[in-house]
């Protein structure tokens, strides 16, 4: 009954965790090396892709990604998740044209259960250099920024989910209910 955290050797992967233990909402921090026979053994209710400085750094996580397409578990991609996920499922990767290490505020554009109780605009932290330039299809945008066009995304059939941002950083006041609200979408996907 827990979540696995895929470490993509991000700054923040361990805050994710901790964040997680913090709301006693069980979790796991795992290495983005294990085969995904491994993974899968550990019966994860739902799946995080962590942060990291790049999609060269993302080890088996494109991998994760194909095989979990096919099993019904939620996920979130933070960050560099967010662009693996992005990049999965066809969407575009690239340089941001505004490299971005603030705090800014996002729009909340559709509501969704991810962002339940969540006040727009939202303060968070975002800490990149790519960003998604195209939606994948199948996704549609829940928040935007003037920074950033694709701020969090949600594919329209499946409980799969991308940020940009940093919810598990102080910086992001309100990233503990994205989190709440995840654990919450997980146990609803056992029933």
């Amino acid at each position: 009954m827990k979540i696995i955290i895929i470490n993509n050797k991000g700054q923040y992967n361990h805050r994710i965790g901790r964040t997680l233990r913090y709301l006693e909402i069980p979790s796991e921090i795992v290495s983005n090396e294990l085969s995904f026979e491994e993974i899968a053994k550990k019966d994860p209710i739902g799946i995080i892709f962590g942060g990291g400085p790049s999609i060269d750094e993302a080890g088996n996580s494109l991998e994760y990604i194909n095989k979990i397409n096919d099993i019904n578990i939620p996920v979130l991609g933070i960050c560099l998740g967010h662009q693996l996920l992005a990049k999965f499922f066809g969407g575009d990767v690239s340089n941001s044209p505004t490299e971005s290490y603030a705090q800014i505020e996002i729009d909340i554009i559709k509501d969704d259960l991810l962002f339940n109780e969540i006040e727009t605009p939202m303060k968070v932290w975002t800490s990149h250099k790519d960003e998604v330039k195209t939606l994948p299809n199948d996704f549609e945008i829940l928040a935007k920024s003037t920074l950033c066009d694709i701020e969090a995304m949600k594919h329209k059939k499946k409980n799969i989910y991308g940020v940009q941002f940093h919810p598990e950083v102080y910086h992001t006041p309100q990233g503990e209910i994205i989190f709440k609200n995840f654990h919450d979408i997980c146990l609803e996907n056992l029933n």
